[in-house]
């Protein structure tokens, strides 16, 4: 019998563990509930025509919903995030070229990577799409 005592001490403290976490969750939400119950109860409503119009980014509505953006922002926005998953794919890249075994290949597999990188900014480069005019 002392194997069930320790099992039944073993899932009473793994439960008293997750009790506690169950616990702060509830307190947390119960928390924002108030908070928003609380808001909702103490603000003024006050409809008008200026509150109920359109708003967006501090300028009011004039015109169509339409506008033309340059494209040049999108590329350069996908040019950062391939260079921002290049730099993060060379940093597993340093650290397992310093472990014995790896170093050949390792490098060989790194500078064809970068070279498919080399070859997309030379293609960028030459289309123009660097160019901010």
């Amino acid at each position: 019998m002392p194997d069930a005592t320790v099992r039944t001490t073993v899932a009473a403290d793994y439960f008293q563990g997750y009790s506690v976490v169950g616990i702060i969750a509830v307190i947390g939400v119960l928390f924002v509930a108030v908070a928003f119950g609380a808001g909702r109860l103490l603000r003024p409503v006050v409809p008008t025509p200026e509150k109920l119009l359109t708003y967006e980014c501090g300028v009011d509505p004039v015109g169509e919903g339409w506008a033309h953006t340059q494209v040049r922002y999108y590329v350069y926005a996908f040019l950062y995030v391939i260079f921002a998953v290049d730099s993060i794919f060379l940093f597993p890249w340093a650290t397992i070229f310093a472990a014995p075994g790896f170093g050949g290949v390792t490098l060989a597999e790194m500078f064809i990577f970068l070279g498919f990188l080399a070859v997309g900014l030379l293609y960028a480069w030459k289309k123009g799409v660097l160019e901010w005019t």
